[in-house]
């Protein structure tokens, strides 16, 4: 098993200079992100100016530990989003096996190859295991019977459109620890704000490779205020849901078929997924392609004035 290709969403530029517009004529339907943000609150002229004090950290830990229901025992970490503890994590303890199923977020098996690992496949006897729950990017969701190994990575990226499904009972297991990326869900990717939840032992060495001011002052203003508006959580997972649902409605009408998904995204299974990939792209819409399955087409929601152009594009 490889997981020597780290494909992801995205890449507008090189889609514009390919099929042409600048990057502002496109709809990028490639990666997960709610098309309609959390608005951003007034920010104080420190939050830019000055280096981020503790009280404001703090307060970002507190609203995402009353946000998420973290268990006190847990540990948590606030970090310039998930890509940089998801590439530390496996240099915390020695290479070994660690399980990972092929068809996921390609970041976790590169960042444990790269530190020297051998990824084996779920089930399988290993030092260490990764889930994403909901996965990405079929949304399949798991359970702790799924978790083995002394090192047990929950990735929740995507897990806040259904909050009922997360594993954060397990934050209190030694080994384990969660992790919530704030720019999918609230749609604030540039922000880069993520959290690393669970196993004291396993997150104070990431606290320690971090340094004293992982996160800007901005994102822990718009974080701690995000997180505490649960009436616009709780709204938008409910427009979320319509979404996706006529998402589906729509390309399924035009051929495709449901393949699974989360109400950030959908995914599909076509005929040809490089062919319906160049339709779109001719109407300046980027989805996204999966090179382990021609077949596999993923979609996320398109803005609100995004959905007429998406019909037409699609296939009649």
């Amino acid at each position: 098993m490889t997981h020597s290709s780290r494909d992801h969403g995205g890449g507008l530029d090189a889609a514009a200079r390919r099929f042409g517009g600048a990057r502002g004529d496109w709809i990028d339907l490639s990666t997960g992100i709610n098309p309609a943000p959390f608005p951003l609150p007034p920010l104080s002229a420190d939050s830019w100016t000055a280096l981020p004090d503790s009280a404001a950290q703090d307060a970002l830990v507190s609203a995402a530990r009353q946000h998420w229901n973290v268990p006190p025992q847990a540990d948590v970490l606030a970090t310039p989003g998930a890509s940089a503890p998801i590439a530390m994590l496996p240099t915390l303890r020695p290479a070994g096996r660690v399980a990972i199923a092929a068809r996921t977020y390609n970041e976790h098996a590169a960042a444990f190859t790269g530190a020297g690992w051998q990824i084996t496949a779920p089930g399988q006897t290993a030092q260490a295991c990764v889930l994403v729950n909901p996965n990405n990017p079929d949304g399949c969701r798991y359970t702790a019977r799924d978790l083995h190994g002394s090192l047990r990575i929950i990735d929740e990226s995507f897990g806040d459109v259904t909050p009922d499904t997360t594993l954060m009972a397990q934050a209190t297991t030694p080994g384990t620890v969660i992790l919530k990326s704030f720019g999918k869900f609230w749609g604030l990717a540039g922000l880069r704000l993520g959290f690393v939840i669970g196993d004291p032992a396993v997150v104070g060495p990431l606290r320690a490779r971090l340094g004293p001011w992982p996160v800007a002052g901005p994102a822990l203003e718009i974080g701690r205020a995000a997180l505490a508006d649960t009436r616009w959580a709780d709204e938008t997972r409910q427009t979320l849901h319509r979404d996706a649902q006529r998402l589906d409605a729509l390309v399924t009408g035009a051929g495709a078929q449901g393949a699974g998904g989360t109400d950030l995204f959908r995914l599909y299974r076509v005929d040809d997924a490089a062919a319906w990939q160049n339709r779109l792209a001719r109407h300046h819409i980027w989805s996204r392609v999966f090179p382990y399955d021609p077949t596999w087409l993923r979609l996320g929601l398109p803005p609100r004035t995004g959905w007429e152009r998406l019909e037409r594009a699609l296939p009649r």
